[in-house]
């Protein structure tokens, strides 16, 4: 069963980042990724904003960061789906987060809009329109994983009221879950999902997984981190470097061999390269 993936409500569904120098950032992110743009609207519609293709599938969006004086740098922001972004965000204060930016239409793509939770980790809503959400996942150069980097204990009971998620400790890493979401992904985009993931050595209700959470380290805020599939990790750091970005850490896990890049602007996220481990 093929066509277009879709995203049930609570489990992520888009990335972007803004960046002062939006060609440099589509000439770094192509020459990395393999990526083409369009032009697009985005959550801002005073600023451009391009749309990210991988074999023409949705990766991704880039937009022009505007100067509005907030200090830092540039950061890839994870939009979680949502069936109705004005419910949702109602939830979100409920639960004790804010919405800094209001659900806003974005020109029939869908509707956006901009919170933040109890701890601080900002993040937006995604209700679809025309942009159903990221189509290149899993693959070389497509989006792999948004994970929630947190030093708060408390922070996943937030989640566990917005959005319903799971919070599963495996003892090597916390898996997010989003009940029924692998029922979702075997009804529409990946019929296999379960006997595909069905060794010995994948995780319990892994079809569920939207991401993992991590402690924040001592110098970082807590945020949303994004990570991308590549072949090898080896080569897409050495290309990272190569375009001007910087490999700040290299990590191998039991199911992956991973490097932590700084994009040419400041932007931070993880270039990951599956290995089963052995049964």
């Amino acid at each position: 069963m093929t066509g277009t993936r879709t995203y049930p409500e609570g489990v992520p569904s888009w990335i972007d980042i803004e960046q002062a120098d939006l060609p440099a950032a589509q000439e770094f992110y192509g020459g990395l990724f393999g990526w083409d743009f369009d032009s697009a609207a985005g959550p801002d519609t005073r600023a451009a904003y391009v749309i990210a293709r991988l074999d023409g599938r949705l990766a991704a969006g880039l937009g022009e960061a505007r100067d509005d004086g907030t200090p830092g740098a540039p950061t890839w922001n994870t939009y979680v789906a949502a069936a109705d972004a004005d419910a949702v965000g109602r939830r979100i204060v409920e639960a004790g987060g804010r919405i800094v930016t209001a659900p806003t239409d974005v020109d029939g793509a869908g509707r956006a809009a901009g919170a933040v939770d109890p701890a601080g980790a900002p993040f937006r809503l995604w209700q679809a329109g025309q942009r159903p959400g990221v189509q290149a996942v899993n693959v070389p150069g497509g989006w792999n994983f948004a994970d929630l980097h947190t030093s708060d204990p408390a922070e996943p009971g937030f989640y566990v009221t917005v959005f319903g998620w799971e919070f599963d400790d495996l003892g090597f890493g916390t898996l997010i879950r989003c009940p029924g979401y692998g029922d979702h992904l075997a009804a529409t985009v990946d019929p296999d999902i379960r006997e595909r993931q069905s060794s010995d050595v994948t995780p319990t209700r892994f079809e569920d997984a939207i991401g993992w959470l991590a402690p924040a380290h001592d110098d970082e805020p807590p945020h949303w981190h994004v990570s991308f599939t590549v072949a090898d990790r080896d080569e897409s750091a050495a290309a990272a470097e190569r375009l001007g970005g910087t490999v700040l850490a290299t990590t191998d896990t039991v199911w992956t061999r991973e490097a932590l890049v700084r994009d040419p602007q400041g932007g931070v996220f993880t270039a990951s390269q599956f290995i089963p481990p052995e049964r």
